[in-house]
């Protein structure tokens, strides 16, 4: 049996301040389509400056809204190829 590597490719951005991240991510498939997510994190005051920190949260967030799309996507693929309603897909 022969297997074929496939492979996305993924970008995450980042805009920050004292006290907060933002990050916008995108993955690109290999039949062309982009599909973009964002994700928000803010520091309380009192916390320490860790950008890192909101990076990982915001971009964890990010990414979360990526994979709930392609679920989305996905799902709509299987209904349009089977000609009827399929269970939903959960992460």
């Amino acid at each position: 049996m022969m297997h074929t590597a496939v492979g996305w490719h993924v970008e995450v951005e980042f805009q920050e301040d004292d006290q907060h991240t933002r990050a916008a991510a995108l993955v690109r498939l290999p039949d062309g389509t982009e599909v973009r997510g964002h994700g928000h994190a803010s520091r309380y005051h009192t916390d320490a400056n860790q950008p890192r920190v909101g990076e990982e949260i915001a971009g964890a967030r990010a990414l979360n809204e990526v994979a709930m799309e392609l679920l989305t996507k996905a799902h709509g693929e299987i209904d349009e190829a089977s000609g009827r309603t399929s269970h939903p897909i959960h992460a």
